[in-house]
Protein backbone atom coordinates (compact mmCIF):
# COMPACT_ATOMS: atom_id res chain seq x y z
CA UNK A 1 0.00 0.00 0.00
CA UNK A 2 1.71 3.34 -1.17
CA UNK A 3 1.22 7.02 0.41
CA UNK A 4 -1.32 7.89 -2.21
CA UNK A 5 -3.70 4.67 -1.38
CA UNK A 6 -3.61 5.79 2.93
CA UNK A 7 -6.49 7.79 3.94
CA UNK A 8 -5.68 7.92 7.97
CA UNK A 9 -8.39 8.81 10.39
CA UNK A 10 -6.66 12.16 10.82
CA UNK A 11 -8.08 12.70 6.95
CA UNK A 12 -11.10 11.19 7.84
CA UNK A 13 -11.83 13.73 10.57
CA UNK A 14 -10.32 16.70 8.87
CA UNK A 15 -13.09 16.04 5.62
CA UNK A 16 -15.94 15.35 8.09
CA UNK A 17 -15.53 14.83 11.80
CA UNK A 18 -19.36 14.43 12.62
CA UNK A 19 -19.92 12.62 9.65
CA UNK A 20 -17.17 9.39 11.18
CA UNK A 21 -18.30 9.93 14.66
CA UNK A 22 -21.92 9.05 13.78
CA UNK A 23 -20.65 6.32 11.02
CA UNK A 24 -18.77 4.77 13.51
CA UNK A 25 -21.68 4.23 15.93
CA UNK A 26 -22.05 7.46 18.03
CA UNK A 27 -25.29 6.33 20.41
CA UNK A 28 -29.07 7.79 20.86
CA UNK A 29 -31.18 8.81 17.64
CA UNK A 30 -29.20 12.16 17.48
CA UNK A 31 -26.44 10.00 16.00
CA UNK A 32 -28.57 8.44 13.33
CA UNK A 33 -29.99 11.59 12.23
CA UNK A 34 -26.75 13.13 11.75
CA UNK A 35 -25.83 10.19 10.00
CA UNK A 36 -27.78 10.28 7.62
CA UNK A 37 -27.89 14.02 6.88
CA UNK A 38 -24.16 14.34 6.79
CA UNK A 39 -23.58 10.89 4.42
CA UNK A 40 -26.68 12.54 2.48
CA UNK A 41 -24.58 16.14 1.79
CA UNK A 42 -21.03 14.53 1.50
CA UNK A 43 -19.74 13.63 -1.85
CA UNK A 44 -20.62 10.60 -3.28
CA UNK A 45 -17.85 8.76 -3.18
CA UNK A 46 -16.61 10.12 -0.06
CA UNK A 47 -20.29 8.90 1.64
CA UNK A 48 -19.65 5.43 0.60
CA UNK A 49 -16.78 4.71 2.60
CA UNK A 50 -18.77 5.73 5.70
CA UNK A 51 -21.24 3.63 5.04
CA UNK A 52 -21.63 -0.01 6.07
CA UNK A 53 -20.36 -1.81 3.60
CA UNK A 54 -23.19 -4.67 1.78
CA UNK A 55 -21.72 -8.01 2.31
CA UNK A 56 -22.83 -11.22 3.69
CA UNK A 57 -23.62 -11.99 7.04
CA UNK A 58 -23.39 -14.75 9.75
CA UNK A 59 -24.93 -15.07 13.13
CA UNK A 60 -21.34 -15.80 14.21
CA UNK A 61 -18.57 -13.40 15.31
CA UNK A 62 -17.16 -12.29 12.44
CA UNK A 63 -13.38 -12.21 11.83
CA UNK A 64 -11.50 -9.67 9.09
CA UNK A 65 -8.53 -10.57 7.77
CA UNK A 66 -7.32 -8.09 5.59
CA UNK A 67 -4.49 -9.21 3.41
CA UNK A 68 -4.61 -12.43 1.10
CA UNK A 69 -1.05 -13.80 0.90
CA UNK A 70 0.18 -16.95 2.51
CA UNK A 71 -0.80 -15.88 5.81
CA UNK A 72 -4.13 -14.25 5.30
CA UNK A 73 -5.14 -16.69 3.43
CA UNK A 74 -4.06 -20.03 5.88
CA UNK A 75 -5.49 -18.08 8.46
CA UNK A 76 -9.10 -17.69 6.59
CA UNK A 77 -9.16 -21.37 5.73
CA UNK A 78 -8.20 -22.61 9.36
CA UNK A 79 -10.45 -20.05 11.57
CA UNK A 80 -13.14 -22.05 10.19
CA UNK A 81 -11.74 -25.33 10.35
CA UNK A 82 -11.17 -24.50 14.14
CA UNK A 83 -14.41 -22.46 14.90
CA UNK A 84 -17.21 -23.39 11.65
CA UNK A 85 -19.50 -20.63 13.31
CA UNK A 86 -17.28 -17.84 12.93
CA UNK A 87 -18.45 -15.19 10.10
CA UNK A 88 -14.91 -14.92 7.83
CA UNK A 89 -14.49 -12.25 5.71
CA UNK A 90 -10.68 -11.81 3.48
CA UNK A 91 -10.22 -8.82 2.24
CA UNK A 92 -7.37 -8.07 -0.67
CA UNK A 93 -6.92 -5.17 -2.70
CA UNK A 94 -5.82 -7.68 -5.47
CA UNK A 95 -7.99 -9.41 -7.58
CA UNK A 96 -6.19 -12.61 -7.87
CA UNK A 97 -3.25 -14.11 -5.69
CA UNK A 98 0.08 -14.43 -7.62
CA UNK A 99 2.66 -16.34 -5.40
CA UNK A 100 6.14 -14.85 -5.16
CA UNK A 101 7.81 -17.93 -4.10
CA UNK A 102 8.91 -20.25 -6.89
CA UNK A 103 8.09 -17.10 -9.06
CA UNK A 104 11.74 -16.92 -9.87
CA UNK A 105 11.99 -20.37 -11.13
CA UNK A 106 9.24 -19.01 -13.39
CA UNK A 107 11.53 -15.82 -14.30
CA UNK A 108 13.76 -18.91 -15.64
CA UNK A 109 10.73 -20.27 -17.89
CA UNK A 110 10.96 -23.35 -15.30
CA UNK A 111 6.81 -23.08 -14.65
CA UNK A 112 4.20 -21.42 -16.16
CA UNK A 113 2.18 -18.46 -14.91
CA UNK A 114 -0.74 -20.42 -14.00
CA UNK A 115 0.96 -22.37 -11.38
CA UNK A 116 1.80 -19.78 -9.60
CA UNK A 117 -1.79 -17.50 -10.50
CA UNK A 118 -4.81 -18.80 -8.22
CA UNK A 119 -8.06 -16.90 -7.51
CA UNK A 120 -9.71 -15.82 -4.39
CA UNK A 121 -13.30 -17.01 -5.41
CA UNK A 122 -11.95 -20.84 -4.87
CA UNK A 123 -10.55 -20.22 -1.87
CA UNK A 124 -13.40 -18.64 -0.57
CA UNK A 125 -15.89 -21.17 -1.56
CA UNK A 126 -13.57 -24.34 -0.85
CA UNK A 127 -13.12 -23.31 2.48
CA UNK A 128 -16.60 -21.82 3.03
CA UNK A 129 -15.66 -18.14 4.19
CA UNK A 130 -16.38 -14.47 1.86
CA UNK A 131 -13.87 -12.54 -0.23
CA UNK A 132 -14.00 -9.10 -1.32
CA UNK A 133 -11.79 -7.12 -3.25
CA UNK A 134 -11.02 -3.72 -1.38
CA UNK A 135 -8.57 -1.52 -0.14
CA UNK A 136 -8.50 -1.03 3.47
CA UNK A 137 -8.07 2.53 4.43
CA UNK A 138 -8.53 3.00 8.07
CA UNK A 139 -9.08 0.81 10.96
CA UNK A 140 -10.71 2.41 14.07
CA UNK A 141 -10.40 -0.38 16.82
CA UNK A 142 -12.42 1.59 19.79
CA UNK A 143 -15.16 0.92 17.83
CA UNK A 144 -14.06 -2.32 15.70
CA UNK A 145 -14.39 -0.77 12.26
CA UNK A 146 -12.61 -1.51 9.12
CA UNK A 147 -12.83 1.37 6.61
CA UNK A 148 -12.57 0.50 2.78
CA UNK A 149 -12.76 2.03 -0.41
CA UNK A 150 -16.64 0.13 -0.31
CA UNK A 151 -17.85 1.03 3.04
CA UNK A 152 -16.89 0.37 6.61
CA UNK A 153 -16.59 -3.37 8.00
CA UNK A 154 -17.90 -4.24 11.67
CA UNK A 155 -15.48 -6.85 13.35
CA UNK A 156 -15.19 -9.25 16.52
CA UNK A 157 -11.55 -9.84 15.59
CA UNK A 158 -9.29 -8.52 13.24
CA UNK A 159 -5.97 -10.01 11.67
CA UNK A 160 -3.76 -7.69 9.78
CA UNK A 161 -1.73 -9.28 7.35
CA UNK A 162 -1.44 -6.25 4.96
CA UNK A 163 2.49 -7.26 3.53
CA UNK A 164 5.36 -5.25 3.18
CA UNK A 165 6.54 -1.75 1.94
CA UNK A 166 9.49 -0.53 0.05
CA UNK A 167 12.07 1.50 2.38
CA UNK A 168 13.50 3.53 -0.75
CA UNK A 169 15.21 6.10 1.70
CA UNK A 170 17.57 4.04 3.50
CA UNK A 171 19.06 3.65 -0.23
CA UNK A 172 19.28 7.39 -0.44
CA UNK A 173 16.41 7.99 -2.57
CA UNK A 174 13.73 10.40 -0.25
CA UNK A 175 11.68 12.00 -2.73
CA UNK A 176 8.52 10.47 -3.31
CA UNK A 177 8.96 11.43 -6.92
CA UNK A 178 11.91 9.67 -7.53
CA UNK A 179 10.85 6.81 -5.80
CA UNK A 180 8.12 6.13 -7.58
CA UNK A 181 10.51 6.37 -11.30
CA UNK A 182 12.35 3.70 -9.17
CA UNK A 183 9.51 1.63 -8.55
CA UNK A 184 8.67 1.79 -12.26
CA UNK A 185 11.74 1.48 -14.06
CA UNK A 186 13.39 -1.20 -11.76
CA UNK A 187 10.75 -2.92 -9.44
CA UNK A 188 12.53 -5.13 -6.59
CA UNK A 189 9.50 -7.81 -7.71
CA UNK A 190 8.36 -8.61 -3.96
CA UNK A 191 4.97 -6.55 -3.44
CA UNK A 192 3.39 -6.73 -6.90
CA UNK A 193 2.41 -9.08 -10.15
CA UNK A 194 3.39 -6.56 -12.25
CA UNK A 195 6.42 -6.15 -10.89
CA UNK A 196 7.18 -9.57 -11.62
CA UNK A 197 5.98 -9.20 -15.65
CA UNK A 198 8.71 -6.42 -15.92
CA UNK A 199 11.77 -7.95 -14.46
CA UNK A 200 10.67 -11.20 -17.05
CA UNK A 201 10.90 -8.78 -19.88
CA UNK A 202 13.84 -7.22 -18.42
CA UNK A 203 15.67 -10.67 -18.37
CA UNK A 204 13.88 -11.90 -21.72
CA UNK A 205 15.01 -8.66 -23.76
CA UNK A 206 18.57 -7.56 -22.01
CA UNK A 207 21.14 -7.66 -24.94
CA UNK A 208 24.30 -7.13 -23.11
CA UNK A 209 26.14 -5.53 -20.37
CA UNK A 210 25.93 -4.64 -16.76
CA UNK A 211 22.66 -6.63 -14.89
CA UNK A 212 22.46 -4.95 -11.74
CA UNK A 213 20.91 -6.87 -8.53
CA UNK A 214 21.05 -6.49 -4.94
CA UNK A 215 20.44 -7.86 -1.54
CA UNK A 216 18.64 -5.82 0.86
CA UNK A 217 20.05 -5.32 4.35
CA UNK A 218 17.47 -6.01 7.28
CA UNK A 219 14.71 -8.44 7.57
CA UNK A 220 13.07 -8.95 3.92
CA UNK A 221 11.00 -11.35 2.10
CA UNK A 222 12.61 -14.84 1.75
CA UNK A 223 16.51 -14.87 3.12
CA UNK A 224 17.78 -16.75 0.02
CA UNK A 225 15.49 -14.97 -2.45
CA UNK A 226 18.02 -12.54 -3.74
CA UNK A 227 20.60 -15.04 -4.48
CA UNK A 228 18.51 -17.24 -6.17
CA UNK A 229 17.37 -15.02 -8.73
CA UNK A 230 20.93 -14.28 -9.26
CA UNK A 231 21.30 -17.76 -9.91
CA UNK A 232 18.33 -17.90 -12.39
CA UNK A 233 18.80 -14.55 -14.10
CA UNK A 234 22.60 -15.84 -14.83
CA UNK A 235 21.14 -19.38 -16.21
CA UNK A 236 19.35 -17.71 -18.60
CA UNK A 237 22.11 -15.27 -20.03
CA UNK A 238 24.57 -18.45 -19.89
CA UNK A 239 21.63 -20.62 -22.07
CA UNK A 240 21.04 -17.55 -24.45
CA UNK A 241 24.68 -16.56 -24.53
CA UNK A 242 24.05 -12.85 -23.39
CA UNK A 243 27.43 -11.35 -23.07
CA UNK A 244 26.15 -10.17 -19.46
CA UNK A 245 27.96 -9.36 -15.91
CA UNK A 246 25.49 -9.80 -13.15
CA UNK A 247 26.64 -7.41 -10.18
CA UNK A 248 25.31 -8.50 -7.14
CA UNK A 249 25.47 -5.92 -4.42
CA UNK A 250 24.74 -7.10 -1.01
CA UNK A 251 24.17 -4.92 1.36
CA UNK A 252 25.24 -7.39 4.31
CA UNK A 253 28.62 -8.43 5.18
CA UNK A 254 27.88 -11.80 3.31
CA UNK A 255 25.36 -14.42 2.15
CA UNK A 256 22.78 -14.36 4.64
CA UNK A 257 21.80 -18.34 4.38
CA UNK A 258 22.95 -21.30 2.18
CA UNK A 259 26.42 -19.41 2.54
CA UNK A 260 28.57 -22.34 1.18
CA UNK A 261 25.78 -23.62 -1.85
CA UNK A 262 25.64 -20.29 -3.08
CA UNK A 263 29.20 -19.56 -3.10
CA UNK A 264 29.91 -22.52 -5.24
CA UNK A 265 26.72 -21.65 -7.61
CA UNK A 266 28.26 -18.63 -8.58
CA UNK A 267 31.89 -19.97 -8.74
CA UNK A 268 31.28 -23.46 -10.19
CA UNK A 269 28.10 -22.46 -12.67
CA UNK A 270 28.14 -18.97 -13.18
CA UNK A 271 31.83 -17.54 -12.54
CA UNK A 272 31.48 -15.74 -16.05
CA UNK A 273 28.43 -14.00 -15.27
CA UNK A 274 27.72 -13.38 -11.76
CA UNK A 275 30.15 -10.53 -9.86
CA UNK A 276 28.58 -10.88 -6.12
CA UNK A 277 29.88 -8.06 -4.03
CA UNK A 278 29.16 -8.06 -0.28
CA UNK A 279 29.27 -5.15 2.47
CA UNK A 280 27.70 -3.04 -0.57
CA UNK A 281 25.29 -0.56 1.24
CA UNK A 282 23.73 1.59 -1.56
CA UNK A 283 23.68 5.24 -0.55
CA UNK A 284 22.14 6.87 -3.69
CA UNK A 285 21.03 6.42 -7.02
CA UNK A 286 20.87 8.24 -10.27
CA UNK A 287 18.13 7.12 -12.42
CA UNK A 288 18.47 9.13 -14.92
CA UNK A 289 22.82 8.13 -15.41
CA UNK A 290 21.82 4.66 -14.60
CA UNK A 291 24.93 4.97 -11.56
CA UNK A 292 24.16 3.46 -7.86
CA UNK A 293 26.32 4.85 -4.95
CA UNK A 294 27.76 2.64 -2.05
CA UNK A 295 29.85 4.21 0.82
CA UNK A 296 32.97 3.88 -1.32
CA UNK A 297 32.19 3.23 -5.13
CA UNK A 298 29.89 4.24 -8.04
CA UNK A 299 29.21 1.70 -10.05
CA UNK A 300 27.32 1.74 -13.82
CA UNK A 301 24.58 -0.03 -14.99
CA UNK A 302 22.71 -1.20 -18.37
CA UNK A 303 19.63 -2.63 -16.46
CA UNK A 304 18.52 -3.35 -13.14
CA UNK A 305 16.23 -5.61 -10.24
CA UNK A 306 16.42 -3.26 -6.83
CA UNK A 307 14.70 -4.49 -4.02
CA UNK A 308 15.43 -1.93 -1.21
CA UNK A 309 15.22 -2.80 2.31
CA UNK A 310 11.99 -3.07 3.55
CA UNK A 311 9.52 -1.90 6.23
CA UNK A 312 5.95 -2.94 7.46
CA UNK A 313 3.34 -2.17 5.39
CA UNK A 314 2.39 1.92 5.84
CA UNK A 315 -0.98 0.74 7.21
CA UNK A 316 0.56 -0.70 10.67
CA UNK A 317 1.80 2.47 10.97
CA UNK A 318 -1.71 4.37 10.37
CA UNK A 319 -3.34 3.23 12.32
CA UNK A 320 -0.66 3.51 15.25
CA UNK A 321 0.09 0.29 16.05
CA UNK A 322 3.75 -0.19 14.74
CA UNK A 323 6.55 -0.30 17.57
CA UNK A 324 8.47 2.49 18.24
CA UNK A 325 11.84 0.28 18.54
CA UNK A 326 11.55 -1.27 15.61
CA UNK A 327 13.64 0.01 12.90
CA UNK A 328 11.22 -1.58 9.89
CA UNK A 329 8.13 -0.33 11.76
CA UNK A 330 6.83 -4.02 12.70
CA UNK A 331 3.53 -4.41 14.71
CA UNK A 332 3.65 -3.69 18.12
CA UNK A 333 2.61 -7.44 19.03
CA UNK A 334 2.71 -10.34 22.28
CA UNK A 335 5.65 -12.01 20.48
CA UNK A 336 3.90 -15.47 21.59
CA UNK A 337 -0.10 -14.78 20.55
CA UNK A 338 0.50 -12.19 17.84
CA UNK A 339 -2.10 -9.45 18.88
CA UNK A 340 -1.60 -6.24 19.46
CA UNK A 341 -0.03 -5.21 23.02
CA UNK A 342 -3.40 -4.30 24.84
CA UNK A 343 -5.96 -5.53 22.46
CA UNK A 344 -6.72 -8.98 21.98
CA UNK A 345 -8.72 -8.83 19.34
CA UNK A 346 -6.45 -7.44 16.71
CA UNK A 347 -3.69 -9.77 15.44
CA UNK A 348 -1.04 -8.93 12.80
CA UNK A 349 0.86 -12.21 10.95
CA UNK A 350 3.19 -11.91 8.12
CA UNK A 351 5.69 -9.70 7.18
CA UNK A 352 4.54 -7.16 9.44
CA UNK A 353 4.38 -8.51 13.01
CA UNK A 354 7.88 -8.11 15.21
CA UNK A 355 9.14 -11.66 15.01
CA UNK A 356 12.36 -12.45 13.84
CA UNK A 357 11.36 -15.14 11.98
CA UNK A 358 11.95 -15.78 8.10
CA UNK A 359 9.35 -13.88 6.21
CA UNK A 360 8.92 -16.52 3.32
CA UNK A 361 5.85 -18.06 2.46
CA UNK A 362 5.97 -21.87 4.67
CA UNK A 363 6.49 -20.04 7.76
CA UNK A 364 3.92 -17.54 7.16
CA UNK A 365 1.83 -20.70 6.41
CA UNK A 366 2.97 -22.60 9.49
CA UNK A 367 2.23 -19.16 12.00
CA UNK A 368 -1.10 -18.96 10.52
CA UNK A 369 -2.38 -22.13 11.21
CA UNK A 370 -1.46 -21.56 14.94
CA UNK A 371 -2.62 -17.68 14.94
CA UNK A 372 -6.13 -19.00 13.88
CA UNK A 373 -5.65 -21.71 16.65
CA UNK A 374 -5.07 -18.83 18.75
CA UNK A 375 -8.25 -16.79 18.28
CA UNK A 376 -10.22 -19.48 17.79
CA UNK A 377 -9.36 -20.51 21.23
CA UNK A 378 -9.35 -16.59 22.81
CA UNK A 379 -13.19 -16.94 21.46
CA UNK A 380 -14.00 -19.99 23.41
CA UNK A 381 -11.99 -18.72 26.66
CA UNK A 382 -9.06 -21.62 26.16
CA UNK A 383 -5.94 -21.30 26.04
CA UNK A 384 -3.15 -22.37 23.23
CA UNK A 385 -0.06 -23.58 23.91
CA UNK A 386 2.92 -21.86 21.93
CA UNK A 387 4.58 -23.67 19.04
CA UNK A 388 7.29 -22.84 16.69
CA UNK A 389 6.47 -21.97 12.92
CA UNK A 390 8.59 -24.20 10.71
CA UNK A 391 10.55 -22.53 7.89
CA UNK A 392 11.20 -24.44 4.70
CA UNK A 393 12.85 -22.88 1.94
CA UNK A 394 13.40 -24.02 -1.22
CA UNK A 395 16.53 -22.47 -3.27
CA UNK A 396 17.06 -23.26 -7.78
CA UNK A 397 20.46 -22.51 -8.98
CA UNK A 398 20.28 -24.24 -11.86
CA UNK A 399 17.79 -25.16 -14.98
CA UNK A 400 17.10 -27.43 -17.53
CA UNK A 401 16.04 -29.21 -15.55
CA UNK A 402 15.26 -27.20 -11.97
CA UNK A 403 17.87 -27.48 -9.40
CA UNK A 404 17.73 -26.95 -6.03
CA UNK A 405 18.87 -26.75 -2.62
CA UNK A 406 17.05 -26.45 0.76
CA UNK A 407 16.72 -25.58 4.29
CA UNK A 408 14.13 -26.34 7.16
CA UNK A 409 14.04 -24.75 10.24
CA UNK A 410 11.99 -24.04 13.40
CA UNK A 411 12.77 -21.17 15.94
CA UNK A 412 12.91 -21.10 20.32
CA UNK A 413 13.19 -18.61 22.43
CA UNK A 414 16.02 -17.94 24.55
CA UNK A 415 14.72 -16.75 28.21
CA UNK A 416 17.87 -15.29 28.79
CA UNK A 417 18.39 -13.02 25.68
CA UNK A 418 15.16 -12.71 25.21
CA UNK A 419 15.56 -13.30 21.47
CA UNK A 420 14.50 -16.46 19.35
CA UNK A 421 16.79 -18.57 17.75
CA UNK A 422 17.10 -21.26 15.07
CA UNK A 423 16.21 -24.64 16.65
CA UNK A 424 16.23 -27.66 14.95
CA UNK A 425 18.06 -26.62 11.50
CA UNK A 426 18.74 -29.13 8.32
CA UNK A 427 20.00 -27.73 5.39
CA UNK A 428 20.87 -29.19 2.00
CA UNK A 429 23.28 -27.47 0.32
CA UNK A 430 23.83 -29.58 -2.25
CA UNK A 431 21.53 -28.46 -5.40
CA UNK A 432 20.48 -31.23 -7.74
CA UNK A 433 16.96 -32.65 -9.76
CA UNK A 434 15.25 -34.09 -6.72
CA UNK A 435 15.25 -30.45 -5.24
CA UNK A 436 14.15 -29.17 -7.95
CA UNK A 437 11.32 -31.48 -7.94
CA UNK A 438 10.52 -31.27 -4.45
CA UNK A 439 10.29 -27.32 -4.51
CA UNK A 440 7.48 -27.99 -7.04
CA UNK A 441 6.11 -30.39 -5.23
CA UNK A 442 6.24 -28.65 -1.96
CA UNK A 443 4.24 -25.26 -4.01
CA UNK A 444 1.39 -27.85 -5.35
CA UNK A 445 1.01 -28.76 -1.68
CA UNK A 446 0.61 -25.31 -0.56
CA UNK A 447 -1.78 -23.99 -3.02
CA UNK A 448 -3.68 -27.02 -2.43
CA UNK A 449 -3.68 -26.19 1.14
CA UNK A 450 -4.59 -22.53 0.68
CA UNK A 451 -7.00 -22.68 -2.42
CA UNK A 452 -8.83 -26.08 -3.21
CA UNK A 453 -10.27 -28.38 -1.23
Amino acid sequence: MTDHDDISRRRFLQLSGATLAAAAGAPGAAAATQTKTAVGDAPPGFARLLREASLPWTSGARVVVVGGGWSGLTIAKYLKRHNPAFDVLLIDKHPSFVSFPLSNSWLADQIQLDFLSHSFFDAALNHDYHFVQATVLDVDRATRKVYTDIGFVAYDYLVLAPGIDYDYARIGVGDAEQQALLFQRYPGGFVSASELLTIKHKIRSFRGGTFLLNVPNGDYRCTAAPYERACMVAAVFKKRRVRARILLLDMNTGIKIEKNGFHRAFDELYKDYIEYLPSSEISGIDLDGKRVSTEFDEYAFDDAILYPPIRASRLIDEIGIANPQSPQKAANTDPFRYHVVGDEHVYVTGDSRGQPFSKGGHTAHSEGRYVAEVIAGHALGKDVAWRSPQTMCFSSVEIDPLQAMSIITYYKYNTQTKLFDFDRTHMIETWDVQGGQASLAWAEGMYRDLFYR
